[in-house]
């Protein structure tokens, strides 16, 4: 239940926060009495589409610690605590990043990292985790997290969610106003777009926003082959990694928010879902890390 009013909360704030900025700017007046403004439009698609991704980067960390209930480690007060401090301090070093910050968090198998840049950062595994795998195992996943990181990949993602979300914004305001248009070509006395510019427009919206997130997930799965190649080269073996990958199939593994699935080491999907999943299937990363 937390999750849920943490999510709607946020995503009615994001709304809110957009909501204003586009009025202050005045690129929600797109529609004007000569017809559909297309520069006015972009502008105000750019900004919803490039905006909501960014706020939800730049809350990502915060909403990561509430939504998970994580406790960032200042003051290891226990022997696994030091050696987690420790384990992503190496691993940042070697990746030449920032020390980032470490949490453990109560839940099933699962780890993540989060952050909006390189210098502000959060890698946090689970206590499901922690108890299931050896602490060699448990390294290769901190690398895997730690790797995202120094990929950039909380930014990439934004920028791609940012691009593709404007495009759908667009284009769906675009068709809902041409259908509009076609549907009261002879009513001359009615001014501004009707039921079918507002009902096009939603149905169109809803559609390309499913295709959208199809190109968004491909982008996700090809972040988390690199990231495993990443964590094989700051382990200097893929075999932790690829050890570590086979322990997560044979383990009951727990999703994590919606807004944060993409971060999460567990995932993968087979079949029409597979269109959708954020993480490549267990034995397609254990593949690719043996080369074949």
């Amino acid at each position: 239940m937390k999750r849920v009013v943490l999510f709607l909360m946020t995503n009615l704030a994001v709304m809110l926060v957009l909501s204003v900025v586009t009025s202050l700017l005045g690129v929600n007046r797109f529609l004007t009495q000569n017809g559909l403004d297309l520069g006015m439009l972009l502008a105000f698609a750019a900004v919803i589409g490039f905006g909501g991704s960014f706020i939800s980067l730049l809350m990502s960390k915060p909403m990561a610690k509430w939504s998970t209930g994580a406790r960032v480690i200042t003051n290891p007060s226990s022997s696994t605590e030091v050696w987690l401090m420790d384990t992503v301090a190496r691993l940042a070093k070697r990746a030449n990043l920032p020390m980032p910050e470490v949490a453990i968090y109560d839940g099933e198998p699962n780890a993540f990292a989060t952050g909006a840049s390189k210098s502000s950062s959060l890698v946090a595994v689970s206590t499901g985790l922690l108890q299931s795998m050896t602490k060699e195992e448990v390294e290769a996943v901190l690398a895997h997290e730690v790797a995202h990181v120094a990929n950039g990949d909380m930014v990439t993602l934004t920028l791609i969610q940012g691009v593709v979300n404007t495009f759908v914004i667009f284009i769906s305001r675009v068709i809902g106003y041409l259908v509009d248009s076609f549907l009261r070509r002879n009513d001359s006395e009615s001014s501004g777009p009707g039921i079918g510019y507002m009902v096009t427009s939603i149905v169109c919206e809803i559609v390309f926003g499913i295709l959208a997130s199809i190109i968004v997930a491909w982008f996700s799965r090809q972040r988390e082959f690199r990231a495993d190649a990443s964590a094989a080269a700051l382990m200097g073996t893929p075999v932790p990694m690829q050890n570590a990958l086979r322990r997560l199939g044979n383990l009951h593994t727990e999703g994590l928010p919606q807004n944060m699935a993409a971060s999460g080491i567990a995932g993968g999907k087979g079949g029409f879902g597979a269109l959708f999943a954020t993480h490549p299937p267990l034995e397609d990363r254990i593949a690719a890390l043996a080369g074949r």
